[in-house]
């Protein structure tokens, strides 16, 4: 559609002052001063050519080249040779050749055009018709017009400068011509045809004669068959009238019905607002056009400024602003009564009126009839605007007649039955005098009984006692003698009801595309022909409204008068209460289209379009149109303008030109045809009663909200069709203003309707693979998706629970239905409601996804205590096991799923699981969290999971301990591989490892050491996390932290060797160190308990690190003396000579292993000098300082010596020969251990012989 173009696309581009485009004519003779005749063509080469008449009697052709070729322009003046002259029309009246020129001027011109020549006729000042050849450039024919025509002295002598011409070609009956005869106080209508001899001499032949009435004819238009003719009145109104020239033999003219002017008083009642009254009035559609308000603004505020291209919201405040400034400014005083104020804001708003008025009427002066000869299209030029005329009703035609009119009309042009003819003619007459009679007063009560929902026959009857009250000219007698004349009311006012009815029950199909026939997408499809469509469709309401409403009084007069009008009983009495209750709803329908046709629709925001799409989407209605904002300039959009233009034109043309055997398709340009078919099938679209509901859901794809509630209040009351879709759109409307609790109770109430009417049943159409269930359930899934969308979590748990009781026996729905309930109450913050609606769900697996959602929303909310305090009646072990993966799977420090597992477990007494969760925790925590952080909270999980067991019976006190690996992985996760790619198969056995409450302990000091050496030293955090009791000693060692490692030794019965390795390190380091080394140790020092001796103020960090040695080696005796010898190899081994506490010490502990490691270190001399003291000691000289209690006597217990380690040192000695002084050490030990040899075997001697 979008790339077929206007027939105008491109006269924009015309350059219209090129020298090939425009000509000017000479002035020589020049053109006739006192003629405004003109006629052009085209002929058959694309030549322009224009006809004119001259000063001197003829006719100016001139002739420009085809606008695509290069050419001169010629010019041809037409004219008679006086002789021929003579001779053709004989000797003129000396009268007419005074100022009105020569007496053969044309005064009115036409052409009609040939393959190859045109025929022009001109209508002279001398009463004659010429015809010319314009190829022969010869006069063909002339007629004197006067022998037609009654004819008096004075007009054959007067100028005929107000006679008119006009041409009418058919295929079939040739050439007509038309002739209007001007003559003062009268004037006749001639038509001839024009006839051609063989010998090409022509004639006219008379076909009609028709007298008008005294008006002054502005314009009139031919065709084959009808003369239409356009008039200004004495009281200078319009009046248009058009004639069968053929078939009305008794010259009876048919009326037109033209748009009235608007009325010259606005009526202001004391309650209502005089600016709003009159901006309502204004502002109607229909009534004033957008160029006289502006008119009238740019004098009513006498400035320079021009209002050119306001839409009408934004003219709307500048006349409101024009008139209330000009108020302002003459209100003088401060204060004024409310009567005064009322009086003089009446005075200014009707001032302003009256400018309106004064321009509308001068844009509405016709100035000429436009007929469209292929069409039949009769159009009234204004000067101002463009009316177009619209076939009439039957109905419409007769209560609009004026009286003289209708008692002529041909009875047989009605109905076939003569008898029913007269009848609805007199019944028309008698609403007529009704309707007549109704003053405003009276008319205003029945438009406020359909504004405010009243019945339209109380008004009627209140009417109608107002009528017979006021009766002073005996219209009531004049109306019952009226009746008299009707033989058969009953039926009459049937049959009137029945043409004026258009509900039907014929399915009103969905329009199809237009794409079959091209020509058909852009019909009636202009702004224009949209606004011409529903301007009749809103003539049509308003008249029948009119009529209706004189109906029902008329109804209501027959009831009061009773049977001895028309024969008959009860039965009558009846029938003619049911036609009072069939014409109240056709009042109403017509007022509602009457309304709607007057009604602007509103322009809307892009973001309520997009939100609008939104809500459609879900309801998959998305194929509904949807406005485009846009500027309004010419003039407002009603709703039904909307509707016609986006929904009912495509579906009418298609309904009309796209089904076999339509009536229109070779018709299909015929302009009355047409347009009486387009609003014929219309009217049926915008019907209430009809099942259709396309222009509601139209109003509500437009976003048009405000106008659809207000068309729904007006509806609901008495129609009684597509109930539930009025309800639901009403809904919708509620939706969008916010007012969500009305918005439900619609939707709820609709639901009663789904299954019987079609717009609800194309709502709950179900998608591809969706599961279909009860139609009012798929109803409530619609409206719970929309609530949903909108956010109204509320109202989706209110209609969820009414829709669970219409899906008793459906447990599919009732799962997704209690989904619902759960996942909202959720969002609430509705916990308890939320767990209900959780254990009531049907379906295991949503449960089960349910109390998933419930654990993780409550958990990242922190509403720890509403989850672990839910009964969970049948679905302990399933939280158990959701908190369980999510604890497993997420990061430990952000989520708290192991706190609430415990927390979970004491609410239920069940000590051992929470001991066992908080274990687990803690053991993740030192492998996962390694951080200070984490050491805290481990220790602190390891002190629960402790207080856990120990609050059960000793016998159950154990766990079992919690399996590493694939347990924690996160689910989902991609499964573990060999190094070939293949997944690597979960052992399928495992050992069970029971951990009891000692167990426990032991990890919680271990815990609590590694958190100590964290706090010491935080790079030991990435290690000492997950260490092992051996690892965290050495860590432990390294910091110096040397007490701490003791205790985790001595609770895990470790050999304490490393700590005692460590320290004699740090001793070696700081005896070998600076002062830096000084300075750090006291940090480690001051970590540890030194013993309790007073250290003087020279004791540096060496000397307190070795006490702190020497008192770890009292303190920590060794089997075997294992701590002194790892002491004392480390110092050899780094070659510290050993401090003589420390050798005395190992002294009174294994003298021998000190002489062993003397060697070991090959330290000779001072392996000769223990040798010496030990022989001593053993001998009795200082044996208390090697441990020796009873030294060498016959009467003591036996003593040794370490023979073979002193062998090994008498060797090496005397290996050593080379050095004088280790020869002087061996023969030192030599002599002593001979000596030593003597005092043994005289002590053995002694023994043997006191034995």
């Amino acid at each position: 559609e979008s790339q077929m173009q206007s027939v105008f696309t491109d006269i924009g581009k015309i350059n219209f002052r090129d020298p090939s485009n425009y000509y000017v004519i000479p002035s020589v003779p020049g053109l006739a001063s006192n003629s405004v005749a003109s006629t052009a063509w085209l002929s058959s080469e694309g030549e322009a050519l224009f006809a004119l008449p001259s000063a001197s009697g003829g006719i100016f052709v001139l002739k420009l080249p085809p606008h695509d070729a290069p050419g001169t322009v010629s010019v041809v003046e037409l004219k008679q040779s006086s002789v021929m002259q003579r001779f053709l029309t004989g000797w003129m009246p000396t009268a007419i050749r005074g100022d009105c020129g020569p007496s053969d001027l044309p005064i009115s011109l036409s052409v009609h055009c040939l393959d190859h020549d045109a025929f022009l006729f001109a209508l002279c000042q001398d009463h004659k018709l010429r015809m010319w050849s314009y190829k022969d450039q010869m006069c063909l024919m002339v007629a004197d017009l006067l022998e037609f025509m009654p004819v008096s002295r004075d007009l054959r002598l007067a100028a005929g400068t107000g006679h008119r011409l006009r041409l009418a070609f058919s295929q079939s009956l040739g050439l007509y011509l038309g002739v209007y005869m001007h003559a003062p106080k009268r004037g006749q209508f001639c038509v001839f045809q024009l006839v051609s001899t063989e010998s090409n001499r022509y004639s006219l032949d008379h076909i009609s004669s028709l007298f008008s009435s005294q008006e002054t004819l502005v314009d009139f238009a031919l065709t084959s068959a009808e003369i239409w003719a356009l008039w200004h009145n004495e009281e200078n109104q319009t009046v248009v009238k058009y004639i069968n020239f053929e078939q009305n033999v008794a010259g009876q003219w048919n009326q037109v019905f033209v748009q009235p002017l608007p009325e010259e008083e606005v009526t202001v009642r004391h309650d209502q607002d005089p600016r709003e009254t009159y901006l309502e009035y204004l502002f109607m559609p229909g009534r004033f056009t957008n160029a006289a308000i502006q008119k009238a603004l740019q004098i009513f505020s006498q400035g320079t400024e021009t209002h050119m291209d306001l839409t009408w919201d934004e003219l709307k405040k500048e006349v409101t602003l024009a008139v209330e400034s000009e108020f302002q400014g003459s209100v003088t005083e401060y204060e004024c009564s409310p009567e005064e104020f009322w009086q003089l804001q009446v005075e200014f708003w009707s001032k302003f009126y009256a400018c309106c008025l004064q321009y509308q009427e001068a844009l509405s002066r016709p100035l000429a009839l436009h007929l469209n000869p292929y069409t039949s299209m009769v159009c009234l030029l204004k000067k101002g605007s463009l009316s177009f005329l619209v076939p009439c009703s039957l109905v419409d035609h007769l209560y609009l007649l004026s009286n003289e009119h209708l008692l002529t009309e041909d009875d047989a042009a009605i109905f076939d039955d003569l008898e029913m003819s007269r009848d609805v003619v007199c019944l028309v007459q008698c609403l007529r005098l009704i309707g007549e009679s109704i003053s405003l007063e009276m008319a205003f009560i029945m438009e406020m009984a359909c504004s405010r929902l009243q019945p339209p026959e109380k008004a009627a009857e209140q009417i109608l006692e107002d009528l017979i009250a006021n009766d002073t000219e005996n219209v009531m007698e004049d109306i019952h003698s009226k009746l008299q004349e009707i033989r058969n009311p009953i039926h009459a006012i049937g049959v009137l009801i029945r043409e004026m009815d258009y509900e039907t029950d014929v399915d009103m199909e969905r329009a199809h595309h237009l794409n079959m026939r091209m020509n058909l997408t852009q019909l009636y499809g202009s702004g224009t022909a949209v606004n011409v469509v529903c301007w009749g469709v809103c003539k049509i309401a308003t008249i029948r409204f009119l009529i209706c409403r004189d109906l029902l009084i008329l109804q209501q007069l027959l009831l009061r008068l009773g049977d001895p009008v028309v024969l008959g009983g009860g039965q009558l009495f009846q029938s003619q209460q049911d036609l009072l209750h069939r014409t109240s709803p056709l009042l109403l329908s017509y007022y509602l289209i009457r309304w709607a046709s007057q009604c602007l629709a509103s322009d809307v925001p892009v973001d309520t379009l997009e939100s609008n799409l939104q809500h459609l989407s879900v309801l998959e209605l998305a194929d509904t149109t949807a406005l485009t904002p846009h500027k309004l300039v010419s003039g407002p959009q009603t709703i039904v303008e909307l509707f016609f233009q986006e929904v009912a034109r495509k579906h009418i043309i298609s309904r009309l030109f796209l089904q076999p055997n339509t009536s229109l398709a070779e018709t299909s340009l015929n302009w009355p045809h047409l347009i009486t078919a387009i609003v014929a099938d219309f009217l049926p679209l915008l019907w209430p009663s009809n099942p259709g509901f396309l222009f509601p859901e139209c109003l509500m794809g437009s976003c048009q909200y405000t106008q659809l509630q207000e068309y729904i209040r007006l509806l609901q009351p008495w129609c009684h069709v597509n109930m539930g879709s009025c309800c639901f759109m009403m809904g919708r409307c509620y939706l969008v203003m916010g007012e969500g609790h009305k918005a439900l109770d619609c939707f709820c109430q609709a639901a009663s309707e789904v299954g019987r009417e079609e717009f609800l049943d194309r709502l709950i159409q179900p998608e591809e693979g969706e599961m279909v269930s009860t139609p009012r359930l798929q109803y409530y899934n619609k409206v719970l998706r929309l609530l949903d969308m909108v956010g109204l979590p509320e109202l989706v748990i209110q209609l969820a629970t009414l829709a669970i009781m219409e899906s008793a026996d459906d447990w599919r729905s009732q799962a997704t239905l209690r989904t619902c309930i759960f996942k909202h109450h959720l969002d609430l913050g509705h916990n308890s409601e939320a767990y209900v609606a959780l254990t009531q769900n049907p379906d295991p697996s949503r449960q089960l996804d349910c109390l998933r959602q419930l654990v993780v929303v409550l958990c990242e909310r922190s509403q720890l205590q509403d989850l672990v305090e839910f009964p969970y009646v049948n679905l302990h072990n399933e939280v158990v096991g959701i908190i369980e993966s999510h604890a497993r799977a997420v990061d430990l420090m952000t989520h708290n799923y192991y706190e609430l597992l415990y927390a979970f477990h004491i609410y239920r007494h069940n000590y051992r699981k929470a001991g066992t969760v908080m274990f687990e925790y803690g053991m993740r925590l030192g492998r996962e969290v390694r951080t200070l952080r984490g050491l805290q909270k481990q220790g602190n999980c390891f002190l629960a999971a402790i207080n856990c067991l120990r609050l059960i019976r000793p016998e159950y006190a154990w766990i079992v301990q919690p399996a590493s690996g694939a347990v924690y992985e996160r689910p989902g996760a991609s499964p573990k591989r060999s190094h070939d790619g293949e997944c690597t198969a979960a052992p399928s056995t495992c050992q069970i490892e029971i951990l009891e409450l000692e167990d426990l302990e032991r990890e919680c000091v271990l815990a609590r050491i590694r958190l100590t050496l964290v706090q010491h030293d935080l790079s030991a955090a990435a290690v000492a996390g997950n260490s092992t009791p051996e690892e965290t000693v050495a860590l432990l060692v390294r910091a110096g932290l040397f007490d701490t490692a003791v205790t985790l030794c001595q609770t895990f019965k470790l050999p304490l060797t490393p700590i005692f390795e460590g320290l004699t390190f740090k001793c070696i380091k700081l005896q070998l160190g600076g002062e830096a080394a000084q300075a750090e140790a006291w940090d480690w020092l001051a970590a540890n308990q030194l013993s309790a001796l007073v250290t003087t103020k020279e004791s540096s960090a060496t000397d307190e690190a070795w006490r702190l040695l020497s008192s770890y080696l009292e303190r920590y005796p060794s089997q075997s003396s294992l701590y002194h010898r790892c002491v004392i190899n480390k110092l050899l081994a780094h070659g510290i000579p050993l401090p003589n506490w420390l050798i005395n010490s190992y002294k009174r502990v294994d003298a021998a292993e000190l002489l062993r490691l003397y060697l070991n270190y090959d330290l000779l001399e001072e392996a000769v000098d223990l040798v010496l003291e030990y022989v001593d000691a053993v001998l009795g000289k200082g044996h208390q300082y090697f441990g020796i209690e009873f030294p060498l006597s016959a009467t003591a217990p036996m003593v040794w010596l370490p023979y073979t380690a002193i062998d090994q040192l008498l060797q090496a000695l005397r290996e050593s020969t080379a050095n004088h002084y280790n020869v002087m050490l061996y023969q030192k030990l030599h002599d002593k251990m001979e000596d030593y040899q003597q005092k043994v075997s005289a002590a053995t001697r002694d023994r043997l012989y006191r034995r």
